[in-house]
């Protein structure tokens, strides 16, 4: 048992110190270890502990910002499909209108369908080379 105790401390403070840059410390596990020995390795683990917590708290704000940008360019590209909807709408006569909406389910209302713009406007039989906008 005190062997394996001893290879558990072994790597941790292999693992640890590896995080934190430094070089291994070989330390002796031992009836007689001291209370400072112990408190020496608590303090690396924190240290380890802190780093790793500083890591991640760095890679959840990166991922955020990517997020916030993915967010933004969404919101701007519905702002884009919404117009072209609109001045689809608006150029479409009754009889196309008509025909589109009988192809929608009646449990979606027309406002909160998502159908991309090409699928819209191919229903619509408008498109010539490319969408209108």
């Amino acid at each position: 048992m005190e062997v394996a105790v001893y290879q558990l401390h072994n790597f941790s403070i292999s693992f640890f110190s590896s995080l934190l840059g430094g070089d291994v410390v070989s330390v002796k596990l031992d009836n007689s270890a001291s209370g400072a020995s112990v408190v020496a390795i608590d303090n690396k683990i924190e240290q380890a502990m802190d780093l790793v917590k500083n890591h991640l708290m760095y890679a959840v704000r990166e991922e955020v910002e990517i997020l916030k940008e993915q967010i933004k360019e969404l919101a701007e590209k519905n702002n884009q499909l919404e117009r072209e909807n609109h001045l689809l709408k608006n150029l479409a006569s009754p009889e196309q209108l008509e025909k589109f909406q009988s192809r929608i389910p009646t449990d979606v209302p027309l406002d909160n369908q998502s159908l991309p713009a090409n699928t819209e406007c191919k229903q619509l039989q408008m498109c010539g080379s490319g969408s209108a906008v």
